[in-house]
């Protein structure tokens, strides 16, 4: 006789735990179990193939989950996937259909109800079942005019009319897919990238060669090709903004060459005894009048600019400000004179400035290769190019020094007696087309004109001083009516446009370079002006170098740039492709590098 003893386990008994089991349901707003996946799991890829592929693995581990046994241990399968799945193209190809179904079902759901409860798997062929298909669809569906239908895989295709064309079947029914997701957002850059970054209609056509009809397709890949940075870095024109307004030195009646800038052109070869030597042109540009007054300079030396402008000056008298490019010439010029400037004494310069009524000259540089910014000399310049090719053609090339110079001041006579106007240049009764010389031959001797209003009566005045003022002040009359109007209206860079902000990613455009080849750089400063428009920026460059261990070998420059010399890649908004943007540069280094033309 046995004995079967039941043991209970008192629960006060410190060596009995307690074993918690967690089942895990996932419903829908209906409380039924979903035959799909959670579309919001496929916003972290950014690969079409990678959703495929991850969605591939997921449905192997749940065929793996199925074909396990339970009763039997020790015919278990082993449900943890290795390390490397090796996927099917089988696979792969269910996996996208489950993918499209959850996009479908997730943007056409009641569409997808009335086909399916039609009860039909396939393209309409009766007129009956269209006739009822189309009662039940609203005519404001986008799929209303597609003709859709239900294949066997459940999902929704296009009808159309090329049944009987002998292509494959996916070319006669695409798949619908919606415009704004981020599904149909993969499939579109996939086939950018397999189409490398052609333009809309190749990428539509290869979609559509592919099975995939988008809705809005034309608008949608256009969208996606705004956003790639490959295409805007290979196509994405300059940046530019609204034209900005003039500077008060360009406005003000002051007396010649008070304001006023400076520019070289050249070289010229002319003979020197039995060799041949360069010679270059200095041309110092009056701001208010467009006057010219043209020097020769041996070289592009420091000391000779300084040269340059201390005939300049001995000549046309003081100047208050200086405008001018970054060229090393003029750099090295305003730093030379700086540090002599530094040696005296401060206190014994300022007073002999001040009782020769002047001020020390601020050189006005503009931003390192922007030479739009200086079209007032760089006009002057193509002036002078062209007539002094019609002077070489009629003097010959054979000139010497002093030949050199002579023919630059004839060059300077006739740009100073060219009209500034085109106003009643054909009337008889027209008075004299006002030039720069009207006012070059009258210039007073002071920076400021006499006190005193001066009336035509003054005109047949005794004192020759009331004379020359009167006409000067009549010179202006004339430039504020017939020259000053002419600068308002804007020939180009008319509309404005985005602020380039600080952490846009730009690539900057390099004269030296192609344009695959320009570098990147990140907008860490910008400079205003007057009007809010930025026009001038600062950048940090990917140009540092790390050795092998991650450590700072070369630190990144920071150079000065325009606007127009840049390209938007990624704006500062967009955190996502930020994100995506390699080697752009996110700290700023403790050297600073600065880029001369």
């Amino acid at each position: 006789m046995s004995l079967t003893y039941i043991l209970q386990p008192e629960e006060t008994d410190p060596e009995v735990k307690k074993a918690v089991v967690y089942a895990t349901r996932v419903l829908d707003a209906n409380n039924k179990f979903p035959d799909h996946f959670e579309k919001s799991r496929f916003d972290r890829f950014s690969s079409w193939h990678r959703a495929k592929k991850a969605v591939a693995i997921c449905l192997k581990f749940k065929t793996r989950l199925h074909q396990r046994n339970p009763q039997g241990l020790s015919k278990v399968v082993d449900i943890h996937p290795s390390p490397r799945v090796i996927i099917q193209v089988s696979e792969m190809k269910k996996a996208e259909i489950e993918i499209l179904k959850k996009v479908q079902y997730e943007h056409f759901k009641n569409e997808v109800e009335i086909l399916q409860q039609l009860g039909t798997r396939g393209e309409f062929t009766t007129r009956e079942l269209a006739r009822k298909r189309n009662q039940s669809l609203k005519a404001t569906s986008s799929l209303f005019r597609l003709d859709p239908f239900l294949d066997d895989g459940g999902l929704i295709r296009v009808g159309g009319r090329i049944e009987r064309a002998n292509v494959s079947s996916e070319l006669k029914h695409p798949v619908i897919l919606p415009r704004k997701d981020h599904i149909s957002e993969l499939v579109i850059r996939h086939h950018h990238e397999k189409v490398h970054h052609m333009g809309r209609c190749t990428t539509h056509n290869e979609m559509r060669q592919r099975g995939y009809w988008v809705i809005g397709g034309s608008a949608a890949v256009s969208s996606y090709i705004a956003s790639c940075v490959t295409c805007r870095k290979l196509r994405r024109p300059l940046q530019k903004q609204k034209m900005a307004e003039l500077p008060e030195d360009r406005l003000q009646p002051a007396p010649p060459f008070l304001y006023c800038a400076v520019d070289y052109f050249g070289p010229f070869f002319i003979r020197e005894r039995r060799s041949e030597v360069k010679r270059w042109g200095a041309l110092f540009t009056c701001m208010a009048s467009r006057s010219v007054h043209l020097e020769t300079a041996n070289s592009l030396t420091a000391s000779s600019f300084i040269n340059a402008l201390s005939r300049f000056q001995s000549r046309r008298g003081p100047i208050r400000q200086l405008r001018c490019d970054q060229g090393t010439t003029f750099v090295g010029a305003r730093n030379e004179l700086k540090d002599a400037l530094a040696d005296m004494d401060q206190n014994r310069v300022r007073e002999y400035l001040l009782e020769s009524d002047c001020e020390w000259i601020p050189f006005k540089m503009n931003t390192p290769h922007s030479s739009h910014m200086g079209g007032v000399w760089e006009r002057q310049i193509g002036t002078v190019r062209s007539i002094l090719s019609s002077l070489f053609l009629k003097s010959g090339s054979q000139l010497d020094d002093e030949a050199f110079r002579t023919l630059m001041t004839e060059i300077e006579c006739i740009i100073n007696s060219r009209p500034l106007t085109t106003v009643n240049l054909c009337s008889p009764d027209a008075p004299e087309p006002l030039t720069p010389n009207h006012l070059l031959t009258m210039k007073p001797k002071v920076v400021l004109p006499p006190p005193g209003r001066f009336q035509k009566e003054d005109v047949y005045s005794h004192k020759w001083w009331k004379r020359v003022q009167y006409l000067a002040n009549e010179f202006w009359v004339r430039w504020r009516k017939e020259f000053l109007h002419n600068l308002q209206e804007r020939k180009k860079w008319t509309k404005p446009e985005r602020n380039i902000q600080k952490g846009d990613v730009v690539i900057s455009k390099e004269t030296d370079t192609t344009r695959n080849q320009w570098p990147l750089a990140r907008v860490i400063d910008t400079y205003p002006s007057k009007d809010d428009k930025v026009r001038t920026v600062k950048l940090l460059m990917a140009d540092g170098e790390r050795d092998s261990q991650g450590r700072r070998k070369r630190p990144p420059s920071i150079l000065d740039r325009p606007i127009h010399k840049l390209v938007l890649l990624v704006p500062t908004q967009d955190k996502c492709l930020l994100q995506k943007t390699r080697d752009v540069p996110d700290e700023e280094p403790t050297r600073t590098t600065t880029l001369t033309k």
